[in-house]
């Protein structure tokens, strides 16, 4: 489930840099006023995101009827798959308000701005309630937010949201504004005459190395902590790496297609590994705390 949904995320990203988002015009949930659409590439890899959501609507339903099922009242799963049903809602709504308000394609509105970093929030709620549903049902206990750790938890995880949106800003600058060298991009950067995308891209760097020096105190503060979570620390502190080296690869290269796709992928993968030692963290400063009570 789970990585269907980053699948769906990384085909989203697909329609972005290939500039298909209007190849199904502004129509929703119809496609050019039909339900079959035509030949054209744009219009193809646009209907296969609306279809890959369907398919992830109906995946997510089969979850929440598990959920409720196959485990008791207020467990934790159960509140994980409902909230993953209504994220996913929401992010089919946002999805329809980007095809209505036509913020899709080569649209370089401020309002897009808006819009596509209230669906980036979103699809990572989507994917933090995803991920602790499966964590949920593997048998570990409920989260509790509470004290140093439920705060530093927290913060991480408003700094990497924060570092997220301005990365989805700064491809969507990539994307509307190609530069065909280094020294161009960098003299795009600093035209006061430029779009606000591309003035804001100098901003994703600087968020990303204040980021990264935040979640390196944070892991290193969580393990010494607690030994149990070392290696989801160290998990998310290698794909923290991994990020940089993408972010360093999409500047050096001009932000192709592909490398923007795996600099995503990465985003995901290091945002889940943050929701997990979050939780891990929660989890055992909640149990301690309980014995010392008992």
């Amino acid at each position: 489930m789970l990585a269907w949904n980053i699948a769906v995320v990384l085909w989203g990203a697909l329609v972005r840099v290939t500039g298909s988002g209007a190849g199904c015009g502004n129509h929703w949930p119809d496609c050019n006023g039909g339900f079959a659409p035509n030949a054209t590439t744009a219009t193809l890899i646009e209907y296969t995101h609306r279809a890959m959501t369907g398919l992830d609507t109906v995946l997510v339903l089969a979850l929440l009827a598990w959920a409720f099922r196959a485990f008791p009242r207020r467990h934790p799963v159960r509140l994980g798959a409902a909230l993953a049903g209504i994220f996913l809602v929401t992010e089919a709504l946002i999805g329809a308000a980007l095809v209505k308000l036509e913020h899709v394609a080569r649209n370089a509105s401020t309002a897009r701005g808006y819009s596509l970093s209230t669906h980036l929030v979103n699809t990572l709620t989507l994917l933090a309630c995803l991920a602790l549903t499966a964590w949920w049902g593997m048998g570990k206990p409920a989260v509790r937010v509470r004290g140093k750790a439920g705060a530093m938890a927290a913060i991480s995880l408003a700094v990497v949201m924060l570092l997220g949106v301005s990365g989805a800003i700064a491809a969507l600058g990539d994307t509307l504004f190609p530069a065909h060298s280094l020294s161009a991009g960098l003299a795009q950067d600093f035209d006061p005459a430029a779009s606000i995308f591309v003035r804001l891209r100098l901003l994703h760097p600087v968020i990303a190395v204040c980021a990264a020096a935040w979640l390196l105190f944070y892991a290193v503060a969580s393990a010494r902590r607690r030994r149990d979570v070392r290696r989801s620390a160290w998990t998310m502190l290698g794909f923290l790496v991994a990020q940089i080296l993408a972010g360093a690869a999409n500047l050096l290269l001009l932000a192709p297609g592909w490398i923007q796709m795996l600099h995503l992928l990465l985003a995901d993968l290091l945002w889940i590994s943050l929701v997990l030692l979050g939780a891990r963290t929660l989890q055992l400063s909640a149990h301690a705390a309980d014995q010392i009570a008992g």
